[in-house]
């Protein structure tokens, strides 16, 4: 399984189940928007206001899974980021190609947010026959 195996499967989605973790250490999921980079870094956005902000504020362990409904997922483990200004303006066109309706977003919503994420450990799975199951680590 290669980076460029998995980008172009990510690639294929516009959404993901986010996973993170409250304060007192309960689950948490929600669907998100998601644009994918060529190395595997995830952004998507949000809003200061919303548990899962608050929870990757105070803890940036975050699980994702990626496609259903062709019996493939991915599983996606990271470390999630606020970007600096200069690392946002390249995201952000990543994003923006994804969801072009970001940019309505980010000039208007008061308390946009986005986040990065750079991956710990993927897990690919392929249900069909033959079964297909392989993970990397970063």
């Amino acid at each position: 399984m290669t980076t460029e195996f998995l980008y172009d499967f990510i690639s294929q989605y516009k959404y993901a189940v986010l996973s993170s973790v409250t304060a007192d250490n309960s689950p948490e999921a929600a669907l998100v928007g998601i644009a994918v980079t060529p190395d595997l870094r995830i952004i998507f956005d949000t809003v200061t206001t919303s548990r899962k902000y608050q929870n990757l504020v105070k803890n940036p362990s975050i699980a994702f899974v990626i496609g259903w409904g062709k019996e493939q997922t991915v599983q996606y483990e990271g470390t999630a980021k606020i970007p600096a200004e200069h690392e946002l303006d390249n995201l952000l066109q990543t994003y923006f190609k994804v969801f072009p309706d970001g940019i309505e977003r980010k000039e208007t919503w008061k308390d946009i947010a986005y986040f990065y994420v750079e991956p710990r450990w993927i897990r690919y799975s392929d249900f069909n026959i033959p079964q297909k199951i392989e993970e990397i680590e970063f």
